[in-house]
């Protein structure tokens, strides 16, 4: 496995602005980080749940048709090329139109299964970068909790830090967007040459 790959991937799509990140910022903001924490731990649970449905997913077509290795490893550089492409182009004002008002474990956790960054995030983790290498169940399992835990200090950090990103994404929006961008195509590369 690419590791520099790989632990690029899952740091950009935990940092990077989505519908867990914005809510935990707009939470931090509103309510308090105290007053978020049960939002923080419903993003925690409901990460783990689609985490492991994702692998389970991603294994069972492994296993099922054994030719859907290649199909997959192009879904998921089709999908980090798309996601470089928003990214350079974020202006931010679509994040925020999207912003709920749930401030709560239930909602938290909801949220994860609705959230179509995560679900891709984890099929593309788990088909591109985790099962051509790793097939074990306790291997799968650290996975599992790695991506989780990874999407959650995420969003805690956004939820701690939200006022400083705002205003660090909007004052160097550009060039931090290029950035990753840019990051975000190596990944793509990296699964299609399989480097």
């Amino acid at each position: 496995m690419n590791l520099a790959a790989f632990f690029s991937f899952v740091l950009l799509t935990s940092i990077t602005p989505g519908p867990n990140n914005i809510m935990s910022m707009s939470n931090a903001l509103k309510y308090g980080l105290k007053g978020s924490v049960s939002f923080l731990l419903g993003i925690l649970a409901g990460f783990v749940c689609v985490m492991a449905a994702c692998a389970l997913f991603s294994a069972l077509l492994y296993d099922i048709i054994p030719s859907v290795r290649p199909a997959m490893m192009c879904v998921g550089t089709a999908y980090l090329l798309w996601l470089a492409w928003k990214v350079w182009r974020d202006t931010g004002e679509e994040a925020k139109a999207g912003t709920l008002r749930a401030n709560s474990f239930a909602a938290g956790m909801s949220l994860q299964f609705v959230n179509i960054k995560i679900i891709l995030y984890g099929i593309t983790a788990m088909s591109s970068y985790i099962l051509p290498y790793y097939r074990s169940l306790p291997a799968v399992t650290g996975f599992v909790l790695l991506l989780a835990a990874s999407g959650f200090i995420g969003s805690c950090c956004w939820a701690v830090f939200g006022a400083a990103f705002e205003r660090l994404f909007k004052k160097y929006r550009g060039p931090v967007n290029t950035v990753m961008a840019l990051m975000l195509v190596y990944c793509s590369l990296a699964i299609l040459f399989d480097l």
